[in-house]
């Protein structure tokens, strides 16, 4: 049995980080890889590709493979955490990617069976009760791409709330994220982003339920392995 996928999340978690600051800070351990893995969509790279990630985390490349990290010895550091705290301490929490499904049926954090969630996400400090959802369909392209994750804050109030921001919204049993127009007259409505998107403008009236602001999102980006180029003659 691989213990691979569950190495990688520890490892991870253990040293407050992510795929994404962990690349921009060794940019020899590939982010997409790291999430490849996470998603169960590479079960067996090559131990060459996952030597990096291993040197890093003070680990053989072995033991990814064959330990239950989690249960070993945890006293080893990583060499460069100090000079990376201040990057990752942001990062120190999860937070569960929900189902639009999930979205749609959204009351409050806590009512949430984390036992069904599949997919975490690092959690920002000051966003105690955020949750992520992953971006389906084209209506907030290109500022909001399909597969994009963005995190969502269900504490803010809709009161608050100004012409302008992204918001989340329940309407008849369904959510969905636009953009909060407010006019002149404070007749209010949510337009997509994409402006070749129909329909473009969704009414906000007593149908609609404020579910929370979009305040931040990540997008993971491919990257390929460099290789040289061997002419062909």
């Amino acid at each position: 049995m691989s213990f691979l996928q569950s190495n990688i999340e520890y490892l991870l978690k253990k040293f407050d980080t992510n795929p994404t600051k962990l690349e921009k800070i060794h940019p020899e351990i590939e982010q997409s890889t790291l999430f490849r893995i996470q998603n169960g969509l590479t079960k067996n790279p090559r131990y060459t590709t996952l030597a990096p990630f291993a040197k890093w985390a003070g680990v053989e490349v072995g033991d990814l493979f064959e330990k239950d990290l989690s249960k070993e010895d945890t006293s080893r550091t990583v060499i460069e955490n100090k000079s990376t705290s201040n990057l990752t301490s942001g990062y120190a929490k999860l937070a569960p990617v929900l189902s639009w499904v999930q979205a749609g049926e959204f009351t409050n954090v806590e009512a949430i069976d984390l036992s069904q969630i599949e997919e975490w996400l690092p959690l920002p400090d000051e966003c105690t009760n955020c949750f992520y959802l992953k971006v389906q369909g084209v209506s907030n392209s290109p500022v909001f791409l399909e597969g994009d994750y963005i995190l969502v804050d269900p504490d803010v109030y809709y009161g608050d709330m100004q012409s302008g921001d992204i918001i989340v919204v329940r309407r008849f049993e369904e959510a969905t994220f636009k953009k909060l127009v407010i006019e002149s007259d404070n007749t209010r409505y949510l337009q997509a982003l994409n402006p070749d998107f129909k329909p473009n403008i969704i009414p906000l009236d007593e149908n609609c339920v404020f579910i929370g602001e979009v305040v931040d999102s990540i997008r993971y980006m491919y990257k390929s392995r460099r290789r040289s180029k061997t002419r062909h003659s």
